[in-house]
């Protein structure tokens, strides 16, 4: 009988320690809306694909190199964007089309930047559009796109206009005027849920 009692006392004890733990574990935990899940990441990844798609198929299709040369010449900037580039939505482009159906109908906000090396070999960033300051959970998809010296810049109605890359003054500058190829840029996308 006293071995039985012991066992007795010793589970009894063994169950206290056990609750003890889990109680002082969630105390600690602090769960929070912001607390990253399995869930919130499927999002994300999911994010992170649909923005790699989008600027695959933009590279296949032509139609992300026509919104990169959718400069305007005269004020130094992207047609109808203010100094920080597309501050209220996409460029008025093909693309851009594309970009609001597939981020902004959702609730996905997004910026689109454009990185490259000056002269000087550092690396330079302009924004193409601005929508804000992404969110912890933002999702991020590059593309390398090649610009050649006949690039023609675009008119506010996408047509090609007179003027190439070679005698524009374009906010990337000719990486090497003796060959055709103009420069080498990096094509950033970020996106996140607003």
């Amino acid at each position: 009988m006293d071995r039985g009692q012991a066992h007795t006392l010793e589970a009894i004890t063994a169950a206290m320690i056990l609750v003890s733990s889990l109680v002082f574990a969630l105390q600690v935990t602090a769960v929070t809306p912001l607390t990253g899940s399995t869930s919130s990441q499927h999002i994300e990844n999911q994010q992170g694909a649909v923005a790699e798609g989008v600027l695959a198929t933009a590279e296949e299709n032509g139609t992300l190199v026509p919104t990169l040369l959718y400069w305007n010449e005269s004020a130094g900037n992207w047609h109808g964007a203010t100094s920080d580039g597309y501050v209220r939505g996409p460029p008025p482009t093909t693309f851009g089309g594309v970009l609001e159906r597939a981020f902004l109908q959702q609730g996905i906000a997004f910026d689109l930047t454009l990185y490259y090396v000056d002269d000087d070999g550092d690396r330079q960033r302009v924004p193409v559009v601005d929508l804000g300051d992404p969110s912890d959970h933002a999702s991020t998809a590059r593309r390398l796109v090649t610009l050649s010296d006949d690039d023609r810049l675009r008119e506010p109605d996408e047509s090609p206009s007179a003027t190439t890359l070679e005698n524009a003054s374009y906010v990337v500058d000719d990486q090497d005027a003796d060959q055709a190829l103009y420069s080498v840029v990096e094509v950033e996308l970020v996106v996140w849920r607003m």
